[in-house]
């Protein structure tokens, strides 16, 4: 389940020079990251270039948590896990116990991790945010801090709006300020926080 460092970097620098040509990308907030992980990222879902795009707009490498169907066919399984990929059976997670195993070794060695927490896309537009594998990564937060080997995980909402102009449209990336939660079983509500932000980081409204 390892991440390919070289064919990362390679898609990094494909996707920096197509994005160049394709799209004006503004990126805002970047220094409310920190200098070292763990870092959770949850981003709005408009479309499937908002993956590499939040790849491009940190300046770290980040492993993507992605839903199981991606991972049938043999040959995209491996390219997907190359490029980070972390499976994710939404519908049985008893399915997924070796990528939670995973997911939380990635924690303790303070890396980077992407979760878009509306589950697919929903452009211009807020969808419902999947509130229980939040609940997980609170789950796996307070194991680590039982264990004395962590802190509490910081959530960066970021929010993405693509432009309208037909060519070379503008897309903001809005890197908010993190959000924290002690609490496994307030994960409903603290979801419920990260969507809000998200919102307002993308320009859309939900009232």
């Amino acid at each position: 389940m390892r991440r390919k460092e070289t064919l990362y970097i390679a898609a990094r620098l494909f996707f920096r020079i197509s994005f160049l040509v394709c799209y004006r990308v503004h990126k805002h907030g970047q220094a409310h990251l920190p200098q070292s992980g763990p870092v959770i990222l949850v981003p709005k879902h408009q479309r499937w270039t908002d993956i590499p795009l939040v790849g491009l707009s940190v300046p770290f490498a980040c492993h993507y948590i992605a839903k199981s169907e991606l991972f049938i066919m043999p040959i995209l399984k491996q390219l997907i896990t190359w490029l980070g990929g972390v499976p994710l059976n939404r519908l049985q997670p008893i399915k997924s116990r070796e990528s939670f195993r995973y997911i939380e070794y990635l924690l303790r060695q303070r890396q980077a991790i992407v979760l878009f927490p509306e589950g697919t896309y929903f452009p211009n537009t807020m969808g419902p945010g999947k509130y229980r594998l939040i609940q997980k990564l609170l789950e796996l937060q307070n194991q680590l801090l039982e264990r004395d080997q962590g802190k509490l995980f910081p959530f960066f909402p970021v929010g993405i709006h693509y432009g309208k102009e037909y060519v070379r449209p503008a897309v903001q990336i809005m890197i908010g300020q993190p959000l924290y939660c002690r609490r496994s079983d307030e994960a409903q509500e603290f979801t419920e926080k990260i969507m809000a932000n998200i919102a307002q980081l993308s320009g859309i409204r939900t009232d």
